[in-house]
């Protein structure tokens, strides 16, 4: 089984920045992609940005110029720079991670969440 811990949320003023992280652990052959969903009060699920080996990656159009997604291979980890931060950017941040599992089997794994807050 695949566990994601999850860090870095908190409360930001606008205009600052966070950096989230998420750790990928167990019995993992390969991870394919690993992204960034948020759900913010009121509202569905969204996607905040992927990245598909290390070089291929899609951001949600609200956050285009603003977040970067990376990841370390070596580490399972994805990181998310967010920058420029608005309002409506509070919503609890989840990380998703697809991969194949040490049995073969394709594996789809979700974290807790982390709660990001800006201030106006």
């Amino acid at each position: 089984q695949v566990q994601l811990a999850e860090s870095g949320g908190g409360l930001v003023q606008a205009g600052g920045s966070l950096r989230l992280s998420c750790v990928a652990s167990g019995a993992i052959a390969r991870i394919n992609t690993m992204g960034w969903y948020r759900r913010a009060p009121g509202k569905q699920r969204e996607l905040v940005a992927a990245i598909i080996g290390s070089v291929i990656t899609t951001y949600g159009d609200s956050v285009k110029g603003r977040f970067t997604i990376s990841r370390d291979n070596a580490k399972n980890t994805v990181f998310l720079q967010m920058n420029s931060l608005k309002p409506e950017d509070t919503a609890i941040y989840y990380c998703n991670v697809e991969g194949i599992d040490g049995l073969g089997q394709r594996f789809n794994s979700w974290g807790q969440g982390t709660q990001v807050t800006v201030s106006s």
